[in-house]
């Protein structure tokens, strides 16, 4: 069934500089559109993947340190905007909260390096990309910055060498320096212009080899993002569009946001429906269904290196989980074994490998980082999981 609350929106305006900041982001997070410069991907409305209707189930309590939460509850504990589980191209549950509808597309923020991963494999099985081959082959201005002698897989697997400090909650920094350059930031006063690529080339200071540990730095999805443009000959949003988009059968168009010359924030500026990134979930859980090349996925879900990720800056945020990272994608490898994507303030996808099961979850987490939220969106899935 699906369900809408009303708009939790105040009326105080989200502005370029409050809309990932709550309340504010409740509202923003389906608006990107109208706050950030964005640019269409475009779907093909003659070619739409069916989604069923399938028999609802009950959606089960959480186990906590606390005692059982109620799924209610939890929806209301962790800000969820809109959550779509389903099974063999089947929708068993789905809900929408803060003014979402089925048909308004969310910001997917982190998850859409994962979507980038899922366009290299594409790119990569028809020969338009070497997944081997240095960046710097693609764009020969890397020579001399913190990206050279980095080869695409370092950069899909996050294991670069890269020094990038991602504390969300910094003020100054490289990282605001990014998100300005993003257009995801207003400049203040005597900033100077800069866009995304400019930015790119002003990384310069490695602390470590590529290759090593897995080390999260959001401009090496950029960069992919660019070199996408250079191999395609296409605007990042077109290349999406016709290698993904469209052949996966996507409802409705998405789009992605746009620094001030146009180049895209592939790391995580694309927005979509709860209901088409449910579409990539059973598309993967199916094999890749002639979209994405079924060793690819293969791939993610086998080829990842778990001593680069036990060695990294995340393991501690999911202890006691074997897991590894491979072409943008998080793999838990349990039972299933569970790839995901996680976006900052609340937005996964869950797929279950052995069951086909998924979860698309959207959400507007106060803060940027809760992993005790990330974890009980986490642990809904899986005991889902445990009643198929």
């Amino acid at each position: 069934m699906t369900s809408a609350s009303t708009c939790t929106w105040t009326g105080a305006p989200a502005t370029l500089g409050n809309w990932r900041t709550a309340p504010h982001n409740r509202w923003a997070f389906h608006h990107v559109r109208e706050i950030v410069p964005s640019a269409e991907i475009r779907n093909d409305p003659g070619h739409v993947h069916p989604l069923a209707q399938g028999e609802q189930i009950e959606m089960p309590a959480v186990d906590t340190r606390e005692g059982a939460l109620a799924y209610d509850d939890l929806m209301e504990k962790i800000d969820i905007d809109a959550l779509v589980v389903a099974q063999q191209g089947k929708i068993l549950h789905e809900r929408y909260r803060n003014g979402m509808g089925a048909g308004d597309p969310h910001i997917l923020m982190s998850v859409s390096k994962s979507m980038l991963g899922l366009l290299y494999g594409v790119l990569s099985d028809r020969g338009l990309v070497d997944i081997n081959a240095p960046a710097s082959d693609y764009i020969p201005a890397l020579q001399g910055t913190a990206f050279q002698g980095a080869t695409i897989r370092h950069l899909l697997d996050m294991r670069t060498g890269v020094t990038f400090d991602e504390d969300y909650e910094l003020t100054e920094g490289l990282i605001v320096d990014y998100r300005k350059s993003t257009n995801w930031n207003p400049l203040a006063a005597g900033d100077p212009v800069i866009d995304l690529h400019d930015f790119l080339l002003t990384l310069r200071e490695t602390h470590t080899g590529h290759g090593g540990p897995f080390n999260y730095v959001s401009p090496c999805t950029d960069l992919l993002g660019w070199i996408v443009e250079r191999v395609t000959g296409l605007p990042y949003a077109q290349a999406f569009s016709q290698h993904l988009w469209q052949p996966l059968g996507a409802e409705r168009p998405a789009y992605i946001t746009v620094d001030r010359v146009g180049a895209p924030r592939a790391a995580g500026g694309v927005c979509m429906t709860a209901r088409d990134l449910t579409r990539i979930g059973l598309m993967i859980a199916d094999g890749g269904n002639g979209v994405v090349p079924q060793s690819w996925l293969h791939d993610i879900a086998t080829a990842g290196d778990p001593k680069a990720w036990d060695t990294g800056g995340f393991a501690k945020d999911y202890p006691g989980w074997s897991m590894h990272y491979r072409s943008k994608w998080y793999v838990i490898r349990d039972k299933g074994p569970i790839l995901m994507c996680v976006g900052i303030h609340g937005q996964n996808l869950f797929i279950c490998l052995n069951t086909g099961l998924v979860m698309a979850k959207f959400a507007s987490f106060p803060t940027a980082l809760d992993t005790s939220g990330e974890r009980l969106g986490l642990r809904l899935f899986q005991a889902i999981r445990d009643t198929r």
